[in-house]
């Protein structure tokens, strides 16, 4: 009996890209598809130590929802460091003005925060209108359920 368990090395790892429709869905059920691709959790060969994930387009930001009262109740912090420094901008103006940056913030929370994680979100890409600049790499559709 074997009793190694399966480690992928980098020169294993073939990475493929994948393009998501954010459309008419929530946030969080895009963000969570988004994270499982980025981290690699979709394939057999996945490392928890290794980047063994894909890349991935989301598009349609702008016309992703937000379920129940978050649009009014929702807040966006950010600190600069310095003394009253935070900034503070609510889920409704934040999906008016950058629906990209909403996105990246969900998605980026649910990647580990570490060196890897950091890794992990180069190899994303977020778009509020349908239109993007990889249609050389060939994305899939991916859907979410």
């Amino acid at each position: 009996m074997n009793n190694t368990t399966y480690s992928a090395k980098k020169s294993e790892i073939e990475s493929k890209w994948y393009v998501i429709d954010a459309s008419g869905k929530p946030i969080g059920r895009v963000a969570t598809e988004a994270a499982k691709l980025l981290s690699g959790k979709h394939k057999p060969t996945y490392t928890p130590t290794i980047d063994t994930g894909d890349h991935v387009i989301i598009i349609n930001c702008k016309d992703a929802i937000l379920t129940g009262k978050k649009l009014d109740q929702k807040i966006y912090r950010s600190h600069s460091g310095y003394i009253g420094g935070m900034k503070e901008t609510s889920a409704r103006v934040m999906m008016e003005n950058t629906p990209e940056k909403a996105m990246m913030i969900a998605i980026k929370g649910m990647l580990p925060h570490t060196k890897l994680g950091r890794q992990m979100i180069k190899k994303l890409r977020v778009y509020s209108e349908s239109e993007h600049e990889n249609a050389a790499q060939k994305p899939e559709v991916w859907e979410v359920k």
